[in-house]
């Protein structure tokens, strides 16, 4: 984000960085929202355990947008704070897809591939488009470059849900989908060992120890 200067005359509520990703978190925030209730209904009523869990996803960076609405203008301790929340989340996530596809395995059921392959490029469009209004702030602090990260690995995990929906109506068996949740789970797992990591050096280099921006009233 850019960096914060001093005015002589009484200073905007929030700098330029703040207010641009304010607007852009707000944006991607709703769109997220949206597609969590659609992933949702799709993915229980096709049987795809990969679209439920890309659902659950949507969920997950809704709040974490949320979270990060929350934290801009404030200490660099609050956001990098949030940033370190939010890997937990990605890690709680990936093991719930675990689980999640064990259960799917152990049910036997064979999802519908023309659903979860709409769906999926539905997502695809959302998350590319969010991933692009994201991709400036991809190397700022932790809270900004975790929530680059997620949108960049949903962009990712929508391709693999539209291979497994042709290879679910390949071969007619679950396995596709089964394989690609299994592949978002490494994903979320292994996105949040790299916030997490960003987040501890962020803590270790001292980040409170500069003062906060003001912050809109």
């Amino acid at each position: 984000m850019a960096e914060h200067h001093d005015h002589c005359c009484p200073p905007p509520p929030v700098p330029d960085g703040d207010t641009q990703a304010r607007r852009v978190l707000w944006t991607v925030l709703a769109l997220n929202a949206a597609m969590f209730v659609i992933e949702l209904g799709a993915g229980l009523g096709a049987g795809s355990v990969s679209l439920q869990a890309d659902a659950v996803d949507f969920l997950g960076d809704s709040a974490s947008y949320a979270i990060s609405l929350f934290v801009l203008g404030r200490a660099p301790r609050w956001r990098t704070a949030s940033a370190g929340l939010k890997g937990l989340a990605m890690a709680g996530f990936g093991l719930w897809v675990i689980g999640a596809t064990v259960w799917s395995l152990l049910s036997r059921g064979v999802p519908d591939p023309v659903v979860m392959g709409s769906v999926g490029a539905l997502a695809l469009v959302v998350n590319v488009f969010c991933a692009v209004l994201l991709f400036r702030f991809r190397g700022g602090d932790a809270n900004m470059r975790s929530v680059w990260l997620c949108s960049r690995n949903d962009a990712i995990g929508n391709i693999a849900v539209m291979a497994a929906a042709s290879g679910v109506f390949a071969t007619g068996t679950a396995w596709p989908d089964l394989a690609v949740a299994a592949v978002m789970a490494s994903l979320a797992l292994y996105a949040s060992v790299l916030v997490l990591a960003h987040v501890a050096r962020e803590w270790r280099d001292g980040a409170g120890d500069v003062a906060a921006p003001p912050r809109r009233p």
